[in-house]
């Protein structure tokens, strides 16, 4: 089974200005592929923090993704602690340039032109409904964290890791709650070791008390 890792990236986030929503639609993403979402990390906008984390996840995974800090202001550090994970510089590609300088035109600033900052050695994936290329390095992907733009890039995952045999999920809803259902799980639990079942409790609100997933 393929596994991936998410390292979700900024301030922001992990000062409670912002909710992230991208993790979310991430781990979708990857369930409908037959990817194993096992791991996420949320960090603060700290190079050598990213570095060390876009280092240790992408050794441990098949993919990595990373969610914010691409654009060109001083928080945006992604790009930079990808580099130095891998050990090779920052560049500016070329091919990101001239789609720069053709969008923009003549509101084109050198602001603008820090976004064609990569990797060296790093790859653009196209196509789809995104305006933009991903910059994927290795197995690690670059994502932009604003939450649209983060969405638009999905369909970029879906056509690359395509093939995998999807995840099924079945739901069972019951009046029963966790403490009276606890025995008979225990013993399906025992039975199916390979089948990932969860438990989640209601408490108010809904005609049922405990819905359980397979």
């Amino acid at each position: 089974m393929r596994t991936a890792a998410a390292l979700i990236i900024g301030n922001e986030l992990l000062t409670g200005k912002i909710a992230d929503e991208n993790l979310f639609v991430l781990a979708g993403t990857l369930r409908s592929l037959g990817v194993k979402l096992e791991r996420a990390v949320m960090v603060l906008d700290d190079l050598e923090v990213i570095a060390a984390e876009v280092r240790a996840l992408s050794a441990s995974h098949d993919w990595l993704f990373t969610s914010g800090g691409v654009g060109p202001t001083h928080d945006d550090l992604t790009i930079a602690g990808v580099a130095r994970a891998f050990g090779v510089p920052v560049v500016s590609a070329p091919s990101m340039e001239s789609m720069l300088r053709e969008h923009y035109g003549d509101r084109l600033t050198e602001g603008h032109l820090l976004m064609a900052r990569t990797p060296e050695g790093a790859r653009f994936v196209t196509g789809g409904s995104a305006a933009w290329p991903a910059v994927v390095m290795r197995n690690v992907w670059m994502l932009p964290g604003v939450p649209q733009i983060f969405r638009a890039k999905q369909a970029l995952i879906q056509a690359e890791l395509s093939g995998g045999a999807p995840f099924i999920s079945l739901a069972v809803f019951t009046t029963l709650d966790e403490g009276q259902l606890k025995p008979m799980l225990d013993r399906v639990v025992e039975a199916h070791r390979d089948v990932d079942i969860g438990s989640y409790p209601r408490w108010s609100g809904a005609d049922y008390r405990t819905k359980l997933t397979f």
